[in-house]
């Protein structure tokens, strides 16, 4: 089979041109070897070049360790701490290495910086930055990102750009969150300055549907809702592959996998646009709903998350 066409883009600053459809392997987590043996050859042949991973992702970092053993040099591979301690952080990205058999990752971020407090921690002395750039100038990681959930992610990211010279952010961007002028006036803000700094920008929740309802009793993949009827999620995936300054992480639902890399081949052989008219009927009729608020949808706790 050959491998889908998907459209790639220089990675900020890093050298590295990724497929701008990023693998999350947050869908590893609690699969066992086998189904993550079949997913990670479904991600090969659909011509990814790009894994996401994160110490918190359950078994992820483990489950990716036989595909690295005979692909590492084909991939860009990014893990994550939530660690906000120096010696903490360091001592868990020494896990992830081990976990994975590595001896280095393409970039280490640090996950969702977000609260003032954290912000605090992270860039203080023996904190989380000062660490990761030590572990950098020691070969354990070649660049340093920060992510982050909800809506004040970006302007969160602007001051975090502002301290430390980061290789690339991570933020949430859909139709519906973009609707917000405020948030899609600080998502511009963030862009800007990554366009005029080099710093790679990747985006999380474009198949967001929202919350879970109160009474969903089904097996969940992802902490919130994600889109399933195939049409919105390509012109969810094309929505984000329209704006050429950012990548797409996958979904943690590796059954929305296909569709998703079907979405990125028509959008490559120019088979695929999306207007907003298409975006806001989907709004209406998949019943999409923000996932963050500012408010009481805001902070994102370990019960969210399905390992």
């Amino acid at each position: 089979m050959t491998p889908t066409s998907i459209p790639t883009k220089a990675f900020g600053r890093t050298g590295h041109d990724s497929t701008r459809i990023i693998f999350g392997a947050a869908a590893l987590g609690g699969m066992t070897q086998d189904r993550a043996d079949a997913t990670m050859a479904m991600v090969r042949q659909a011509g990814i070049n790009h894994i996401d991973t994160a110490a918190s992702y359950g078994e992820s970092e483990n489950r990716l360790k036989p595909f690295l053993a005979d692909h590492r040099d084909d991939y860009f591979l990014a893990t994550k701490t939530g660690l906000r301690d120096g010696a903490e952080a360091r001592a868990q990205l020494e896990t992830s290495l081990e976990r994975m058999c590595v001896d280095q990752v393409d970039m280490i971020q640090l996950h969702n910086l977000v609260e003032p407090d954290e912000w605090d921690a992270a860039f203080a002395a023996g904190g989380v930055v000062e660490a990761l750039a030590q572990a950098r100038d020691e070969g354990l990681t070649r660049f340093i990102g920060v992510t982050g959930h909800g809506v004040r992610i970006p302007g969160m990211h602007v001051r975090s750009l502002g301290e430390f010279d980061f290789d690339a952010v991570l933020f949430p961007y859909n139709f519906t969150m973009l609707d917000n002028p405020a948030y899609r006036h600080d998502v511009e803000e963030l862009l800007a300055l990554c366009a005029a700094k080099n710093v790679a920008a990747q985006t999380i929740k474009s198949l967001a549907k929202g919350r879970w309802p109160a009474d969903y009793e089904g097996r969940r993949f992802t902490w919130y809702e994600p889109l399933s009827d195939p049409d919105a999620i390509t012109r969810a995936v094309g929505h984000v592959l329209q704006d050429d300054r950012i990548f797409l992480n996958t979904t943690s639902d590796a059954a929305k996998l296909p569709t998703i890399f079907a979405a990125a081949g028509a959008f490559a052989r120019g088979e695929l646009t999306v207007t907003d008219a298409e975006l806001e009927a989907d709004t209406t009729a998949q019943g999409i709903t923000p996932l963050f608020d500012g408010g009481d949808l805001e902070r994102i706790t370990r019960a969210d998350i399905p390992w």
